[in-house]
């Protein structure tokens, strides 16, 4: 669907947020409302949260992560990469990543997908399943199937 020239302009359009103890997706636009130009999300992570979902790759974007407070840790192809605060890293279709906090302080950084090939959607029903597992680790065949519906190749974990 695509946003009408003559639509009211609106900051934070999407503006829906998925949280789990801490770890939280705020989106703040999605491809309806950028033509599938962009989808952007705020990260918000706890300190010392390693990412409760695998290692992946997306064979139809960019994601493009902007450091706003504290430092994750991307592996990206096998490399760990800190982003910091003003710090950008573009992570390139095909390439598989996952991110943590090793750090004791919490975290945040802006993601911005490109074309916006993903959007809440996933993120709903991703913290729908991390909330069901109560404290433990999420069902990994649902969560392959959710990442794979959603255009997410899971990976094995890197370490």
């Amino acid at each position: 669907m695509l946003q009408r020239r003559d639509a009211p302009l609106l900051i934070n359009p999407a503006n829906e947020t998925f949280e789990v103890k801490g770890f939280a997706v705020h989106f703040l636009v999605t491809g309806s409302q950028s033509n599938g130009s962009v989808a952007v999300f705020e990260l918000s992570v706890p300190g010392s949260l390693r990412l409760p979902a695998p290692a992946h790759s997306h064979d139809h974007f960019e994601e493009t992560v902007y450091g706003i407070e504290g430092t994750l840790t991307w592996t990206v192809q096998g490399n760990a990469i800190d982003v910091g605060p003003g710090q950008a890293l573009c992570i390139p279709r095909g390439a598989v990543h996952r991110f943590d906090n090793n750090a004791s302080a919490d975290a945040k950084a802006l993601c911005v997908i490109t074309p916006a090939a993903i959007g809440p959607d996933y993120f709903r029903e991703t913290f729908a399943l991390l909330k069901g597992a109560v404290g433990g680790p999420p069902d990994k065949a649902k969560m392959f199937e959710i990442m794979r519906r959603h255009g997410l190749t899971p990976a094995l974990p890197l370490t």
